[in-house]
């Protein structure tokens, strides 16, 4: 079967649902999306808390790993990515934090004309419909709804306390006039429910007869003839080969590992590295799969006196009641995100904005999937907000089944190593505040025997035991140089026809979590097609 279309989305996560329903809006346009994943039917994906079900599931997370890294003391980890409408935004932690507007100036001085602040608020208006209403930063009436909390927990309120006593200002919006403090997060949430990607761009659109969604399409390669491109092959859920064709453009917005492979699984990417992995070089991009970025998170646990959500949720009888309540009233834990409270905060004094970031929980775990642990306790999680150092995604062999190498090479430089150090001493140094230390019984997750003052020993700690908070980005870089991979219109050098939208072209990693900035990508990149015609 070999169908046609003007152009062809790969890839039905958080930027690729908004350049399908923005470029569908043109009923002149022929639109189609190809999802590897199915639909977002599992009733856990729209259940707020539904991550600790759906992470680690197959059937709609691609379950990478990845290899082993030296800077995490050899250990592999776990790096959960959507597979499935919506992406990661079917499974992330519902955050809506859009970065410091310095990133993004940053990026237009890096040669990106068009990617400033000043140019791309307006883009996230457009998408969003705060509760709080609309204002200078901030949109309504937009497909993405972006809520308050609907659930709030005495050991987060008191984190919030505890660190303003330590000389930490409050901050009620930190997507607003500047990030740097402590709060409460905001919610890609409508009315109890998860507001993805799919939900918010593709289910307004799914009836326009000019856009066909094809899930369970694996990509295996984007067709060239010479330096056009001419459409896409995948293969259909029964494993058959189908062909598309591209009368206008192809938009790969894959993700950070999956854009980079299927560019190299089509012949364009570091020659050296195609030609080891059995595929002939078409365009030699040495950038292709270089640069990646992820933020790191080292997760402090505390022994509580009092209950947690970790004692809430233990018992039968409770979680028939924490049901009850969501089914009725689409509240309580049930609405809650990954982290209540967060803080922005510096290192040291000379730097001109934050440089970690806070999620605070209240419970504990081992991880999402694996259930609470055994006793009272809260986490506080303190990742680096722009980590020097970067890794790469390396193709495995020239099967699109086969999973890429992920080299994310965390904790290589000596800022990294400080800043993490630094971080987690800050977060001990909150909890030492009242009222928070009130609530504390013990230090468990690094123990009290571990001295703030041993760097080496909290370094090594931090290695041991640190995990990706799931952000990985830079694969496929947006600008000029070497190891440039799209231009600032997002089109593959060497390649008519090809761009690539989402945070794969990030130049740098934005400064906190990277759903709202891959969403405004996707509107970017919608405008940027619409400029040609």
């Amino acid at each position: 079967m070999v169908l046609d279309a003007d152009f062809i989305v790969i890839g039905a996560g958080s930027s690729g649902c908004v350049v399908a329903n923005r470029l569908s809006a043109d009923p002149q346009n022929k639109v189609v999306l190809l999802e590897a994943g199915g639909r977002d039917t599992n009733p856990w994906i729209h259940i707020p808390v539904g991550y600790f079900k759906t992470m680690h599931n197959p059937s709609v997370d691609w379950c990478y790993k990845t290899e082993p890294d030296p800077g995490l003391n050899g250990r592999s980890i776990d790096w959960p990515r959507g597979k499935v409408l919506g992406g990661s935004s079917s499974l992330n932690g519902l955050l809506y934090v859009r970065g410091q507007k310095e990133d993004y100036d940053r990026w237009r001085q890096m040669g990106n004309q068009g990617w400033g602040w000043d140019d791309v608020l307006p883009l996230f208006k457009r998408s969003e419909d705060q509760e709080r209403g609309a204002d200078e930063f901030h949109g309504t009436g937009g497909p993405l709804a972006v809520s308050n909390m609907r659930i709030q927990r005495p050991i987060c309120d008191a984190w919030v306390a505890a660190a303003q006593e330590a000389g930490y200002p409050f901050n009620p919006d930190y997507n607003g006039a500047g990030q740097e403090g402590v709060g409460y997060f905001q919610l890609t949430t409508r009315n109890g429910r998860r507001c993805s990607a799919a939900v918010a761009f593709l289910k307004p659109a799914r009836s326009r007869p000019n856009l066909q969604i094809i899930t369970h399409a694996m990509v295996e390669k984007i067709g060239l003839d010479g330096r056009r491109v001419t459409g896409v092959t995948y293969l259909d859920k029964a494993g058959r080969r189908q062909t598309i064709t591209a009368r206008r453009e192809v938009i790969l917005s894959a993700g950070a590992i999956n854009s980079p492979q299927t560019l190299m699984l089509s012949g364009i990417g570091p020659a050296a590295q195609l030609k080891a992995n059995g595929i002939e070089p078409l365009v030699d991009l040495p950038g292709v799969g270089q640069g990646l970025q992820d933020h790191l998170q080292a997760r402090l646990v505390y022994k509580c006196n009092e209950p947690t959500l970790n004692d809430e949720v233990r018992s039968l009888f409770n979680q028939a009641r924490i049901a009850l309540k969501y089914a009725l009233f689409r509240a309580g834990p049930m609405t809650m995100a990954a982290s209540l409270a967060t803080g922005f905060m510096k290192t040291r004094p000379e730097l001109a904005t934050p440089d970690i970031q806070f999620h605070v929980q209240p419970w504990s775990a081992d991880s999402p999937g694996e259930g609470v642990h055994p006793f009272s306790a809260f986490t506080m999680s303190v990742c680096q907000l722009r980590p020097e150092s970067r890794g790469e995604i390396r193709l495995n062999g020239p099967d699109p089944k086969t999973y890429p190498k992920i080299i994310p090479n965390y904790l290589s430089t000596k800022t990294d190593c400080r800043t993490i150090v630094d971080g987690v001493n800050i977060a001990r140094r909150i909890a030492r505040h009242n009222p928070l230390a009130s609530k504390i019984a013990d230090e468990f997750r690094p123990s009290a025997d571990l001295a703030m003052e041993d760097y080496k020993g909290t370094l090594d700690w931090a290695r041991s035991n640190s995990v990706s908070i799931y952000h990985p980005t830079g694969t496929c870089k947006m600008g000029t140089g070497e190891n440039a991979v799209v231009d600032e219109k997002l089109r593959v050098y060497g390649i008519e026809g090809l761009r690539v939208a989402d945070c794969s072209i990030m130049p740098e990693i934005v400064s906190g979590n990277t759903n709202a900035p891959a969403i405004m990508i996707g509107e970017k990149a919608s405008d940027l097609v619409a400029e040609t015609g």
